[in-house]
């Protein structure tokens, strides 16, 4: 199973980059995880948000791996339980699926973004740094992972 966590975003803080390797570390080897960092547009005085997230969009279809399940990050998604995570997680992994998941940048993501992806998460109904969703995606991917092995990582 291939998953690629595609992030709008280059300079994270220490702290951020350190909770993020500490999680990416403790995935399993059949889980092949990759970050793809994509340049935020360069903000200028006389461009507007929409310009910026269609910029963005580019970038982001040119890292997208081809025929990849794509699920955005939204506030206005859905909310998925670590369990319910854990199931999809077992299923990619039987499929041997390639999963795209999707961080966008200050802006948000396009309205093209929004409509192509297969599905919208949300990790909350809270604005969250960008950062800081990098590790809680891979937290989630492990702590989901650790369900699936009855680790006791995860506890009810």
């Amino acid at each position: 199973m291939q998953i690629d966590l595609i992030a709008v975003g280059k300079r994270i803080p220490a702290w951020i980059e350190s909770g993020f390797k500490e999680y990416t570390k403790r995935l399993p080897k059949n889980i092949n995880f990759k970050l793809i960092e994509i340049n935020p547009a360069v903000r200028g005085k006389s461009n507007s948000a929409e310009n910026y997230k269609l910029k963005e969009e580019e970038n982001i279809n040119a890292a997208l791996a081809k025929d990849s399940l794509m699920i955005i990050f939204d506030e206005h998604g859905k909310s998925i339980s670590s369990t319910s995570l854990a199931k999809k997680l077992q299923s990619w992994n039987d499929e041997q699926q390639h999963i795209s998941l999707i961080i966008g940048g200050p802006d948000g993501l396009s309205d093209e973004i929004k409509k192509k992806a297969n599905q919208t998460w949300s990790l909350s109904e809270m604005t969250l740094p960008h950062g800081l969703v990098r590790v809680m995606v891979v937290e989630q991917l492990y702590r989901a992972w650790s369900i699936t092995q009855n680790h006791p990582y995860h506890r009810e």
